[in-house]
């Protein structure tokens, strides 16, 4: 019995050490597969952006206005805006041109969905935000209230170039969207492109008011 009692101890005593070493194995693999998920993504990230600024280019000097290149705002009037200082938008749906469009101090109402790029588990690539569930249903879904200021500078300046019910795809590059950090609320990589559809249903000016959802 003693020693069946000392085994036992033992294992107790080093019980600690098998726990941590347990959760550095967890952690480790957590990383490995993190990394294999999203293996050489920067490279990946900025190729496709470069692929996409020049075939959108060239769909727009062919004719194409369902393709628009936008400049950062913080950008609007400079020369010359390198790529990576653009959004990239697919117009699916022109909406109420005598709108106007929303400035930075002002409140929307959107429906939107975002993306990234296909990756290793992701393969039509990792959703990480959505303001409706399955499939968009205008009848049913409900959109979000957002401050045009409180958003990531890509999703500002769509905005702001936006008219009531337009309906787009919107690409924005890692230097507008999150940057070259990990967002850690989102757990969205670092130099990931982010892809939005974004419906804008309405907008209004600091100190008025629209009706709650």
């Amino acid at each position: 019995m003693s020693h069946i009692f000392n085994k036992v101890k033992g294992i107790f005593a080093f019980l600690p050490v098998l726990l941590m070493m347990g959760t550095l194995l967890v952690s480790c693999k957590e990383e490995n597969d993190k990394e294999d998920e999203y293996s050489n993504w920067q490279n990946k990230n900025e190729t496709y952006w470069r692929n996409l600024y020049n075939e959108t280019k060239a769909k727009i000097d062919g004719g194409d206005l369902t393709w628009k290149i936008i400049p950062a705002i913080s950008y609007s009037t400079a020369k010359d805006v390198p790529a990576e200082r653009c959004i990239i938008v697919h117009v699916n749906q022109s909406g109420n041109e005598n709108s106007g469009m929303p400035i930075q101090t002002d409140e929307v109402r959107v429906h939107y969905r975002g993306h990234l790029l296909p990756s290793l588990t992701y393969t039509s690539g990792y959703q990480f935000d959505s303001s409706w569930v399955g499939e968009f249903n205008p009848a049913t879904a409900k959109p979000i209230d957002l401050g045009v200021s409180d958003v990531i500078d890509g999703f500002q300046t769509a905005l702001q170039h936006m008219h009531i019910d337009d309906d787009w795809d919107v690409y924005i590059p890692y230097q507008l969207g999150y940057g070259t950090t990990q967002n850690s609320t989102s757990g969205i990589p670092a130099y990931s492109t982010l892809i939005f559809r974004i419906l804008l249903t309405d907008f209004w000016h600091a100190g008025e008011t629209r009706s709650s959802l």
